[in-house]
């Protein structure tokens, strides 16, 4: 038998009893285009409602002496959600901030919480939690350049306190909070951000990949390399494609829906770090990699919503 119909056959085989996985997207949309519109019904009260809870939590002050520091977290949980029911399990997503903002930010906006609602209701997406933290704490300050510490520590508070404090009391799918534990569970669990989120997402790529299998970056590219005003696009590229290589994320499954709106004031950035990755076009095949824009779309939570809406389907609506 020729080895490559062998190859080809046994893969086919352990997709269908779920052994070998495949991200969904792409075979489902276009590797770029444009983000279809929220409707209108989406972004008023759904009949189902959601709710948001605060957790605070401990952890450490990773951007300066690594002093504890309590931190806070807000956690939307679907309608019908149980604390009681051990049993049923949920998909998780992590939203960050942009500079200046704050724990519950994605909640603040009573649309984008219907967004989620209505989601949910109709389908779209199976029941899932949504969890807004912040890089910052009480002894962060909150300019421009601070913020850029913040959120380069930020994956030492993620990977080590947040997750495990979020998770040991949500029924997500991790069996427990160990590395081990939340490792395996990778598969049903998202980090997105806008702005300076966007790059605290990159960076979530960067070094927890481990941990996370679907990234949202939303109108921001990464600085593993740089800072704003040198992007060194070529350098993080090339460091994100030996990361991709070295950890056989291929094979294990990953997938960046990047986005931007087509009057983002910042959308340089975002454009040519999506252009030279899609030149890569071996490394970051549709079923990886996507980019989309939203026509007319600016530096704002109106864009930011609609990015969500058309992202979170592709991560888990497969699962519904």
């Amino acid at each position: 038998m020729n080895k490559k119909f062998y190859l080809t056959l046994v893969i086919s085989v352990l997709m269908m009893v779920g052994i070998f996985q495949k991200d969904a997207a792409a075979e489902e949309i276009p590797q770029t285009g444009m983000t279809a519109a929220v409707p209108a019904e989406y972004k008023v009260p759904a009949n189902h409602q959601g709710t948001v809870t605060r957790l605070d939590y401990e952890s450490l002050d990773y951007a300066r002496n690594s002093a504890p520091v309590t931190k806070t977290a807000y956690v939307y949980t679907p309608y019908g959600y149980d604390a009681n029911d051990a049993e049923t399990r949920y998909n998780i997503v992590y939203l960050m901030h942009g500079w200046g903002g704050h724990a519950g930010e994605y909640f603040d906006y009573t649309s984008m919480k219907n967004v989620f609602d209505h989601m949910i209701e109709n389908g779209d997406i199976p029941p899932v939690i949504i969890v807004s933290p912040t890089f910052y704490n009480a002894h962060s300050s909150y300019d421009f350049s601070s913020s850029i510490n913040e959120f380069r520590a930020f994956h030492s508070d993620f990977e080590n306190h947040l997750m495990p404090a979020v998770e040991s009391i949500y029924h997500t799918y991790a069996e427990n909070t160990t590395p081990d534990g939340l490792k395996a569970s990778r598969d049903h669990r998202a980090f997105g951000g806008f702005s300076l989120g966007s790059v605290t997402t990159w960076l979530q790529f960067c070094w927890n990949s481990d941990y996370i299998r679907y990234f949202l970056p939303m109108s921001g590219s990464c600085w593993y390399y740089g800072t704003y005003g040198d992007f060194q696009t070529k350098n993080n590229v090339d460091f994100i494609e030996n990361l991709v290589r070295e950890n056989d994320l291929d094979e294990r499954g990953y997938f960046i829906y990047f986005t931007t709106g087509t009057q983002d004031t910042v959308k340089s950035q975002s454009l040519m770090q999506a252009e030279e990755m899609l030149s890569r076009s071996s490394v970051f095949t549709p079923d990886h990699f996507v980019f989309y824009q939203k026509n007319g779309g600016f530096h704002d939570l109106d864009a930011v919503q609609e990015y969500l809406y058309n992202a979170l389907p592709i991560f888990f609506g497969e699962q519904k």
